[in-house]
């Protein structure tokens, strides 16, 4: 027979075979040879207190030779070479997977990326990190799989509304991800992992006969009352019938393409502030209470608070991670967090973010619904002009940090383009900054230590969302006046990471068919 249980074991136990099914032919009151096999189905780390416990959901077989039944993954590839074309403007998340759900929807999905594939654009980084340069077309936000496939591949979301998320963990798993995604609470596919996964992916796509055409950038627009009708591009202008338009929160010059065609957008809350970063071996230890483990994985933190009527919070928290340069354009200094699948550098790091509202664009105002785009661009300019050559970095110690002090020395740092140490409290726009301090002053209250001269600031995180909406219908997802185009993703503002998009990538895809079948 068959039986799910749900109990807690130590990290030592949920780490061995054998403990393991002991505790679970304890659970069942039965001897330990009838237990004849089980699979893990929810695991997650309960560290509230020194004794750490794992929470495990087990689906056992046991008794009468019984046995689970397989897992089916299961990916339906059909010829749609020939089928009703839908262009999408990205390979990012919403876009990848905006094509998939097409194909298994009978629609030819034909990507343009600006970028390159994920092998070309590992060169490109390669010269950020090494402070050569940024191609503002192939780095860490543009090319193969957008921002997600160099910034960790956390597959984590607060959104369980837009849509299936176990849907985008299969087709992870069926496109090279460890199974363990579909088990963890808070799943994580890694910097190194994901590259082979995107261009499993555009395999799939390909086979199916679709199209990616990279190195192709979309510029400008071409309108017709109520529809796009074609994508202009600097060597081609390309007809249309439908477009989803999955561009990424970095995709500014599309922006401007957009305010300039006349097309209806918005300014949006967004969330900037910093990177601030520590040794792993101190998350560790406060976070595990000094009960650390070999079995216990790199500790994380998820930080909170409200000052002034806006919310500081930590954002993208990369255990075992490292800092890299997020900047599109020369001029510009912007960092992000990624780690790779084992999470094993000496340091952690995290997006530490305050909530900004429309109305604290108010310097930027004359922009009307590009003045959060403006006040975004202004900051990362403050940045470069306080940091060092290139990509070098600005940065500050938390404790000079949160007493308005300037930083003497900085500490080790896993941001290999460098960092220069800068009176960061100074430069920072005061809604940002004042915000910032108060809540690193709370979140060392909870964790002890982590406004200390042990943890930096490393400037800017601004990057975190796009301070700009392209409305849409509700009912229909398409824009509010352009009836065949639609706005997708996060650089559209209706998602916050890789799991949202790609929910929203494959919602329109479904709205699409929905809509074409009615029509029909």
């Amino acid at each position: 027979m068959t039986n799910t249980l749900s109990f807690q074991v130590s990290p030592k136990v949920a780490a061995n075979d054998f403990l393991l099914k002991k505790s679970i032919a304890e659970s069942l009151s039965v001897p330990l040879a009838e237990v004849h096999e089980y699979r893990i189905v929810k695991r997650s780390i309960d560290a509230r207190s020194r004794n750490i416990k794992m929470n495990l959901t087990v689906l056992v077989a046991y008794g009468d030779d019984s046995q689970l039944p397989e897992e089916q993954l299961h990916y339906e590839k059909r010829d749609v070479s020939l089928r009703p074309e839908v262009h999408i403007v990205g390979a990012g998340p919403a876009g990848l997977f905006a094509a998939l759900r097409l194909i298994e929807l009978n629609f030819k999905p034909i990507i343009l990326e600006q970028g390159k594939d994920v092998s070309e654009r590992k060169k490109d980084i390669a010269r950020l990190n090494q402070n050569e340069g940024c191609n503002p077309l192939s780095n860490y936000c543009f090319g193969e799989g957008g921002a997600g496939t160099f910034s960790d591949g956390k597959l984590y979301t607060r959104s369980k509304k837009k849509g299936d998320n176990r849907r985008v963990f299969e087709l992870f798993v069926i496109h090279g991800a460890h199974q363990s995604i579909l088990v963890d609470a808070h799943p994580h596919v890694g910097s190194d992992k994901l590259p082979d996964i995107i261009a499993n992916m555009r395999r799939t796509i390909i086979e199916c006969g679709g199209e990616i055409h990279f190195n192709k950038q979309v510029v400008d627009f071409e309108f017709s009352g109520n529809k796009i009708k074609k994508l202009i591009c600097p060597d081609e202008i390309i007809p249309v019938q439908t477009v989803i338009l999955a561009m990424g929160h970095s995709a500014r010059p599309l922006y401007y393409a957009l305010h300039n065609a006349g097309v209806e957008l918005e300014a949006k809350a967004s969330a900037m502030g910093v990177r601030v970063e520590h040794p792993q071996e101190m998350i560790n230890h406060i976070q595990y209470h000094g009960n650390v483990m070999k079995e216990l994985p790199a500790a994380s933190y998820s930080l909170v608070h409200q000052v002034d009527g806006r919310g500081v919070y930590s954002f993208c928290m990369c255990p075992g991670g490292i800092i890299v340069p997020s900047m599109t354009a020369e001029c510009q200094t912007v960092v992000n967090g990624m780690s790779n699948s084992r999470r094993n550098s000496p340091f952690a790091n995290s997006g530490m973010i305050v909530e900004l509202q429309v109305s604290d664009y108010v310097d930027f105002a004359k922009y009307g619904e590009l003045a959060g785009l403006k006040f975004q661009e202004n900051f990362e300019s403050l940045a470069y002009q306080n940091g060092g050559q290139n990509q070098v970095a600005p940065a500050q110690r938390i404790s000079d940090f949160v007493r308005n002090k300037i930083s003497s020395s900085l500490s080790a740092t896993s941001y290999l383009p460098g960092l220069i140490t800068s009176p960061m409290h100074f430069w920072m726009p005061t809604a940002i900054s004042k915000r910032l301090q108060e809540g690193l002053k709370f979140f060392d209250r909870q964790m002890h230590g982590f406004a200390s001269s042990e943890g930096k600031i490393v400037g800017v995180e601004s990057r975190s969302s796009s301070p700009v909406r392209i409305p849409r219908n509700p009912e229909t997802l398409a824009h509010i006046r352009i009836e065949n185009l639609f706005p997708c993703g996060e650089g559209a503002g209706y998602a916050g990471g890789i799991v949202s998009s790609a929910i929203d990538g494959m919602n329109c895809a479904e709205m699409i068919a929905k809509l074409t079948a009615f029509s029909a």
